[in-house]
This record gives C-alpha cells, structure tokens and sequence, in this order.
C-alpha cells in the first residue's frame, strides 16, 4: 500500500498535468486552516484568476474511509470557503465517487478518474480500473473461498442473514463467514439491522468490485472441437454427458438459456472433476482455445455451483455469476452483462 506521502506527490504531479496552462503553482503540505491540518494544499493561477485547491489523502478509497474524508474537507471548506476541497487515494470506486459527488466536492485518484468541477471548469474521467487491486482489503475479500460467501449475498440480495445461516449456505467456517463479514461491514456493503441480521446495502457495488478482481480465466478451460454447429441440441448432449456430476453452463450459453434470443458462438460450461470423459463420451478431440467450440471449465472453486438455475431443463450458473463472467469477456461481453443486469437481476 503505498504511504500518503507518495499518494500526495503524485497526486499534485497528476493535476499539474490537468491544468498544463497553470502558473505560480505552489504546493504546501500539512497547512493550517483554522483548527485543521490540511495535507496538501496547491495555489495555481489559471489566466488572471488564483485558485486553492485543499487536498485530503485517503490510503484507501473505500466508502467507509472517503465518508471520514468528507467530514474533514466540509469542516475546512467552513473555513476556508474560497478554496476547491478535492479528496484524493489510489482508487476512488464508484459508490466513493457517488459520496463525494452529492456533497460537491472534487476527488481525483491515482488510476486515472477524476472529477474537477468549480467555476466554469469541469475535468471527469471515470470507468478506469484500479492501478492497485492487491490491496490487502479487497484481495482477501474476493479470495476463492472468501467469494463464496460474496456469491451467496448476491444471489439473494435482499434477504437478511445470520452469521450461521449464510456460512452455512456458502460452505465455510462460521469463522471465515466473520471475517468475511467484517470486511463488507468496513466498506459500508453491508449493514446489522435491530436484530444483528445481516443484509447487503450497495450489491451492485460489491458486484463491481467483485468483477475488478475477477475473470473467468482463471479456471482451468479445456477446449474440443465440435463436429456440427452450436446448437441447444449439443448443450443438452453435455449436459446428459455429465450425468452425476455438477455442471452449469456460462458466458452465451448461459445468457442463451437466461435471455432465449442470445446467439450462441461457442458453448462454455462448468464441470466439476475431469472433462476428459464427457468429451469421450461426445466423441470431441482437443483443440487451440480460440478454434474450439465447447470449452470445459474446471472450477477453481466449487462456490462457482452455488445458486445454479434450471432453464429449458438444463443448469446454467447463478446470475451474479454469468454477469462476472461476461463482464470481461471478448467485446461484447460488458455489454451484454449490463444487459442481464438491468432486466433480470434487479439492481
């Protein structure tokens, strides 16, 4: 994690190369205004006006920390009204933007988004990813056995949970349920009602962050050729082929059994245990990934099973599931996520 000290110079280094034009650019780090200490303050002429920027470092962009931020800049804003308050981190995600954004203040990270509005000016960049994603917070978060318990909140997002209920439900320890649990309460994902129930807050954010750090790529694909062409007829050959073993489909076939009139350019299907067999008994050879119309995954972890659907008497994965593999799947993948998003999951 890099220290706010190196976050502050090259945040300062990153709006001097938004503002080319400036001049009498001053910088002063750790400035008293009234009763606070600013971390950086940055005084820049543009033509013949003279700007303030007040700058506040966050080391991490997370919604619990950047409302910390907000309370710190609206105080030094009261102070020192003339000046533009910015919040800055590696990482400022979409819900922190959203924070930030409602109380009219400017944020600006280290991965390439930013928003600058003041005067007539108006600077925004967004849908970057982060620069930095091994944090520890989110790394440990989206750990496969961690996503376990991630999957089965977003599966059923607006049900509330027991600690033991939902470590039940996604098959680990009640103490790695905790953790889990703990973490999403620090990014404000997840909140106790009266009765110390468990229910997500933001599940489209967490489903975000969970699509940043993932890709389907990182299970183990083994491809085949295929004799004749894509058709629900073949799909339905695997899954017979499968027989006593779990199976799911994903990606287009997935969507296609999801949302009928998708097209179907190759089939990719989930299979726990060796897919040597259920090519055998198709009578498919191997083939080059991209020449290969049938694509076995072989689950990294066995949570990739949780919430499967039955359609057109066949199994195909969870949603939240087929949104984070089409997410960043081939060109049209992102769009055909938010597609599935928008009109079959609800938030």
């Amino acid at each position: 994690m890099l220290k706010s000290s190196e976050i502050r110079r090259q945040a300062a280094q990153r709006l001097r190369e938004l503002f080319p034009s400036a001049q009498r650019w001053e910088e002063v780090a750790g400035a008293r205004i009234g009763n606070h200490e600013a971390d950086l303050l940055i005084k820049f002429s543009l033509g013949t006006e003279e700007r303030t920027f007040v700058i506040e470092v966050s080391s991490l962009g997370q919604p619990r920390q950047i409302r910390a931020t907000v309370t710190r800049l609206e105080e030094i804003r009261r102070e020192m009204p003339a000046a533009y308050p910015v919040a800055v981190a590696v990482y400022i995600g979409p819900q922190s933007a959203r924070i930030l954004q409602s109380h009219n203040l400017g944020y600006l990270d280290l991965s390439g988004n930013c928003h600058l509005a003041f005067d007539t000016v108006l600077i925004e960049k967004e849908g970057k990813r982060n620069a930095r994603p091994s944090s520890r917070p989110l790394r440990s978060l989206f750990a496969p056995r961690a996503t376990r318990v991630v999957r089965v909140l977003l599966v059923e997002p607006g049900r509330t949970w027991r600690l033991e209920e939902l470590a039940r439900a996604a098959e680990v320890s009640l103490g790695h349920s905790h953790n889990v649990v703990r973490r999403l309460e620090d990014l404000a994902w997840l909140a106790r009602d009266e009765h110390q129930r468990l229910h997500l807050t933001k599940p489209a954010d967490l489903l975000e962050s969970w699509c940043e750090s993932y890709s389907y790529r990182e299970n183990e694909i083994t491809s085949y050729f295929v004799h004749d062409r894509i058709s629900r007829r073949l799909m339905t050959d695997v899954a017979r082929a499968a027989e006593g073993r779990r199976y799911a489909f994903t990606l287009h076939a997935g969507l296609s059994l999801v949302a009928p009139h998708s097209r179907v350019p190759a089939i990719h299907c989930y299979l726990e245990g060796d897919p040597a067999p259920v090519a055998a008994a198709l009578g498919l050879r191997p083939a080059a990934g991209a020449e290969g119309g049938l694509h076995l995954l072989t689950p990294y972890d066995i949570g990739v099973f949780h919430g499967t659907l039955e359609k057109a008497g066949l199994k195909v994965v969870c949603l939240p599931q087929l949104y984070a593999d089409l997410r960043h799947h081939e060109r049209r993948g992102a769009e055909q996520a938010e597609h599935l998003r928008r009109e079959a999951m609800g938030y």
